[in-house]
């Protein structure tokens, strides 16, 4: 069996001082070895100045780096501009994104959806790029339906993504009977999960309540039930999510990659409580 491939996701700081803060995060993540680093990139591609930046220092500190890309709001000109700063900086792998409309942008740009985007990444770089696109064990809150969300996925496979990084979820049937319906059409590039660790209960709920991850009755009311209790909270967190990070590699998850909030202590207490 191959090794799983881990991953840890951030956000491009937004002044000095966060800059600071995500440099000590990654030094202390970097010492459990990740495939790679991804950095988000705003709605419209507001953060891109930010995120350019975020994935140079990492790059220089001779980590693999993936920079996310969002192609909504955008034009083909932008894209082009970016994939060749990137090619030229050496990086080989992007997490190719819709994104969102940024508030008050009226039009959806030269590009409506992820799968024209990971075509328009191959037309014009080849295999340079190792392509990740994103999958929703759960359904994109957006989807007409479960069959329609699973065709849409297969579009973006279809048209040159490499392998999925998946939204955050709690429920790991939802994520292997994901991979089982994908299997049916025939699509086979790994599936890795999205790990959230639960840090915060209000925090995670705003998040889930806006892209529509599931929070399982029972993990929600526990969770409401501690409080203001924080040490409660991170501590029966830590358990669900070590608990679910355990079922989803022994069952053959192709890894997992986590969504730090540029933090490193949630993170490294997980991966400290699988023993990896």
């Amino acid at each position: 069996m191959t090794r799983p491939l881990f991953s840890f996701e951030f956000f491009p700081p937004q002044t000095a001082e966060g800059a600071e803060k995500l440099a000590v995060t990654r030094k202390q993540l970097a010492t459990l070895n990740p495939e790679f680093f991804s950095v988000t990139f705003g709605a419209g591609g507001s953060t891109r100045e930010h995120t350019l930046k975020t994935v140079q220092q990492i790059k220089a500190e001779g980590h693999n780096v993936a920079p996310h890309l969002s192609c909504i709001g955008s034009t083909r000109e932008n894209i082009r501009a970016i994939l060749q700063t990137y090619k030229q900086l050496g990086i080989r792998r992007i997490v190719a994104l819709r994104g969102d409309l940024p508030s008050g942008m009226a039009g959806t740009g030269e590009f409506q959806y992820a799968s024209e985007l990971v075509s328009f990444i191959r037309e014009q770089t080849g295999d340079h790029f190792h392509i990740e696109v994103a999958a929703y064990p759960e359904f994109h809150p957006q989807a007409k339906s479960a069959r329609d969300d699973l065709l849409n996925f297969r579009r973006k496979i279809n048209a040159g993504a490499n392998s999925a990084i998946t939204q955050y979820f709690y429920n790991a049937d939802s994520y292997f009977h994901f991979v089982d319906e994908c299997s049916k059409l025939g699509i086979t590039a790994p599936i890795v999960p999205g790990i959230m660790p639960i840090v915060k209960f209000a925090q995670l709920a705003r998040f889930s309540d806006a892209c529509g991850a599931e929070i399982p009755r029972w993990i929600r009311r526990t969770l409401e039930n501690y409080g203001d209790d924080t040490a409660s909270i991170q501590a029966f967190g830590l358990d669900v999510v070590t608990s679910l990070c355990q079922r989803l590699l022994t069952r053959g998850a192709p890894g997992l990659h986590f969504y730090t909030l540029n933090q490193a202590a949630p993170t490294l207490a997980i991966w400290k409580h699988l023993g990896l």
